[in-house]
């Protein structure tokens, strides 16, 4: 009798309770990812309690829409790799700055939503030329652009550090800079002296020892979750029906490549670790499940989603490589999403809190980004050119917030979005140093300004013996 061929570890059916325990571990893992932005960004709008349980509740259920889209796929649809999918963090300063711009605030969202939904179909009608366009899109690019996405979040980690908000009387008091500082030593302490189940969720277990640390101080909110229901559901275009804004879309358009590319990147890096490498179909459809479920998202009152580079570091680490196990976390996504009470219960965190545990998060988006430059070739000085000046670029807004004061309201919604701009340099000078003319060739010239031999003190160094 001929024996049936072994399966793939990726299309592993695991028994029930281990794909459920690994499945909330995937979770733990990217939890707190997916709030951020809601938060952020419900923040700027200044949005009650109330609104901002139902925008986090929306963004955890479109997360796991979008996580089985992705994992299990339709059609063309969907790379059917362990990819969890979530709420990026590229969209977050575009959003803010729309937040900004827009003079009534009850319309940011609408705005956001239409920007999103577009920005959304486009990239799914560009998916399968986008997969071609691989090659201009190398660690040097996909590695800068991680690397700005990092830094431009931690300015939101230090904000929060402070307190709720600006104009609050104990905003940046000692107490609040102590909670945020003992989160970050608790998840660190936890990192560092716990192993398995217990280190992969060190963040969550953070927030939640933070939040009790803050009781005693008068710092930790019950009432949003007194206030939510147990059960709801995500009503369609809550905030309001879409509003389709040119400046707005062609932010959230820059956003959406920006996105396409890291996810680019986490597939090729995903398709190594489960040993099914990502061939230009795969790619394709990864990237039509991400903008098919960023353009369906804002009905739900979900932002743009792509996948979450945490995870793919946690398929590393367990060798857990089946793809339903995600995709059973993505069931439990839906399940939160569907119980506002279980949502709202980010929202009782006091906002120090999780500020400390974002120092560690954003902190480690910005890593993921430096080990992916590593992996660029950094020898080569084309590369370090890219890398420089498309760093300065994208660093402008966040230490030189007025840098463009001078530039249209409709230009700065780019502009503002260090994550936009930098990812624009980046691309435009790969193309320019390592594809046009000679710049092909010239990439492989090492002409690293520190070579063998030359003193750190700038000594001049002798002449090379032939």
């Amino acid at each position: 009798m001929a024996d049936h061929p072994a399966v793939h570890p990726v299309d592993e059916k695991l028994p029930a309770v281990k794909m459920a325990t690994t499945g909330l571990q995937h979770v733990a893992a990217m939890y707190a990812g997916v709030v951020a932005p809601p938060l952020i960004v419900g923040a700027a709008i200044g949005l009650t309690a109330t609104e901002l349980t139902f925008l986090t509740g929306a963004c955890l259920f479109t997360a796991g829409l979008a996580t089985f889209l992705q994992t299990l796929g339709i059609w063309k649809i969907g790379a059917r790799l362990p990819f969890v999918n979530g709420v990026t963090f590229a969209g977050v300063a575009p959003m803010t700055a729309i937040v900004a711009s827009t003079d009534d605030k009850s319309d940011a969202l609408p705005v956001i939503f239409g920007a999103v939904i577009v920005a959304g179909l486009l990239g799914f009608l560009a998916a399968p030329f986008f997969s071609k366009a691989v090659r201009f899109f190398p660690p040097v690019v996909t590695g800068t652009v991680i690397t700005l996405i990092g830094v431009s979040l931690l300015p939101v980690a230090f904000g929060w550090a402070q307190g709720a908000a600006p104009s609050a009387d104990d905003y940046g008091s000692p107490t609040n800079l102590g909670l945020a500082a003992g989160t970050l030593v608790i998840v660190l302490l936890l990192r560092r002296f716990t192993r398995g189940f217990v280190k992969q969720i060190a963040v969550l277990l953070g927030l939640v020892a933070g939040t009790l640390v803050a009781i005693p101080f008068g710092a930790t909110d019950f009432s949003p979750v007194a206030d939510a229901d147990v059960i709801g559901f995500p009503t369609p275009f809550h905030f309001g029906a879409p509003q389709f804004q040119l400046a707005a879309i062609l932010s959230m358009c820059v956003v959406m490549v920006v996105s396409m590319t890291e996810s680019t990147a986490d597939m090729l890096a995903l398709g190594e670790i489960v040993e099914r490498p990502a061939d230009e179909r795969t790619i394709a459809a990864g990237l039509r499940a991400d903008t098919l479920g960023s353009a369906v998202s804002p009905v739900f009152n979900g932002f743009m989603c792509s996948a979450f580079a945490q995870n793919i570091g946690l398929v590393a680490m367990t060798r857990i490589r089946s793809r339903y196990v995600v995709a059973t976390g993505g069931a439990f996504l839906v399940l939160m999403g569907l119980c506002p009470m279980a949502a709202s219960l980010i929202a009782v965190v006091p906002r120090p809190v999780l500020g400390g545990a974002g120092v560690v998060l954003f902190g480690s988006v910005a890593a993921s980004g430096i080990q992916t430059l590593v992996r660029a070739g950094l020898d080569r000085d084309n590369n370090v050119l890219i890398v420089a000046v498309s760093l300065a670029v994208g660093i402008i807004p966040i230490t030189a917030p007025e840098f463009y004061h001078a530039f249209p309201e409709t230009a700065k919604i780019v502009l503002d979005s260090g994550i936009s701009t930098g990812c624009v340099a980046a691309v435009l000078l790969n193309l320019v140093f390592n594809h046009l003319g000679r710049g092909g060739r010239d990439a492989h010239e090492v002409t690293h300004p520190m070579e063998a031999g030359e003193e750190i003190t700038g000594a001049t160094r002798a002449p090379a013996t032939p």
